[in-house]
C-alpha cells in the first residue's frame, strides 16, 4: 500500500523521495568523478599512451579532496586552463579542500566550476541540488565560472542503477537539473559514461537539448555518446596524467570556453 506522503507527492505531480538505503559504510563519503566508472569500465589510459588530438581544444582537469592542496601554478604551467572541483556528495558530504581548490584555480587564472556526486537512492534530486548549490554549486556570469555539474555514475555501494528503473532515474536527474536551473539560471553539465547512462537513464528525455555533456571515456579516441546527446562539451579522457586529478579536454577553443562562463 502506498504511504500517504507518496500519494500526496503523486497528486502534486512530484516524485516521492527514494526509499531509505542502507546506512553508508563508516569512513566512506568521498568519491571523485569517474571513481566508479574506473572500477566498472577499465583503469584508464596509461600515461605513456598517445593522447587524443588537442588541436582546437582546451586542456583541463578535475579534482576532489583526494588531491589535497593542489599546486595550481604547476597545473597552469603544464597547460591546464579550466578545472572542475568536487563540492558535495549526497546531502552529507562537503569537500574539505573545496576553498583551496576552487579559489586557487580561479586565482591562477583558470576558468573553474563545481560538481556534485549524486547518490540517487539516498535522497531526491531536489534535496541534493539544493545541498549542492548551498555549498559551492554556484553560477556567476563572470567569464571565470563554469556551469554547475552533476556527476551521475555507478553506485559505489550496491546495484549499479541504485535500484531505480530508467523512469525513476530520469525523474531524479530532471528534478536535480530543474532545481539547479531555478536557483542559478544555468542548466547543469551532466557528467557520466555512455554505458552507465544508456543502462540506467535511457533516452525518454533528451537531456542534451539543455544540459552540456561531460563524457567519461578513457581512451585516446572518443566512443559513442550517451543516448539523448548529440554533442559533447568536455571529455574526461584519462584518470591521471600531467595535471593533478583527471585529464579533460574542452571541445572547442578558449574563447568558446569563456563564452560558456559568461552567458
Amino acid at each position: 500500500m502506498r504511504t500517504l506522503i507518496s500519494i500526496v507527492a503523486i497528486v502534486a505531480g512530484l516524485s516521492p523521495a527514494p526509499a531509505s538505503a542502507a546506512p553508508l559504510p563508516e569512513g566512506s563519503a568521498d568519491h571523485f568523478a569517474g571513481s566508479e566508472i574506473l572500477k566498472h569500465e577499465g583503469g584508464g589510459v596509461p600515461r605513456t599512451a598517445q593522447s587524443p588530438p588537442t588541436d582546437g581544444k582546451v586542456p583541463g582537469m578535475d579534482v576532489s579532496s583526494h588531491q589535497g592542496d593542489v599546486d595550481w601554478k604547476f597545473a597552469w604551467d603544464k597547460g591546464a586552463r579550466f578545472s572542475y572541483v568536487k563540492a558535495t556528495e549526497g546531502t552529507h558530504y562537503r569537500n574539505p579542500k573545496f576553498a583551496q581548490q576552487y579559489n586557487g584555480s580561479h586565482d591562477v587564472g583558470m576558468i573553474r566550476g563545481a560538481y556534485h556526486f549524486a547518490l540517487p537512492d539516498r535522497s531526491d534530486g531536489v534535496a541534493q541540488a539544493n545541498f549542492f548549490v548551498d555549498n559551492g554549486g554556484v553560477w556567476r556570469p563572470d567569464g571565470k565560472t563554469l556551469p554547475p555539474a552533476l556527476d551521475v555514475e555507478y553506485n559505489p555501494y550496491g546495484e549499479s542503477c541504485y535500484n531505480l528503473n530508467q523512469a525513476a532515474m530520469t525523474t531524479w536527474v530532471k528534478a536535480f537539473s530543474d532545481t539547479v536551473f531555478a536557483r542559478t539560471k544555468r542548466h547543469p553539465v551532466i557528467y557520466t559514461s555512455t554505458n552507465w547512462w544508456n543502462k540506467c537513464v535511457g533516452g525518454s528525455v533528451k537531456f542534451g537539448a539543455n544540459n552540456p555533456l561531460w563524457i567519461a571515456h578513457y581512451s585516446s579516441t572518443l566512443g559513442p555518446l550517451p543516448v539523448g546527446f548529440d554533442f559533447h562539451t568536455i571529455w574526461q579522457w584519462q584518470a591521471a596524467g600531467v595535471f593533478p586529478g583527471d585529464q579533460n579536454l574542452f571541445n572547442g577553443r578558449f574563447e568558446q570556453l569563456q563564452r560558456i562562463a559568461s552567458s
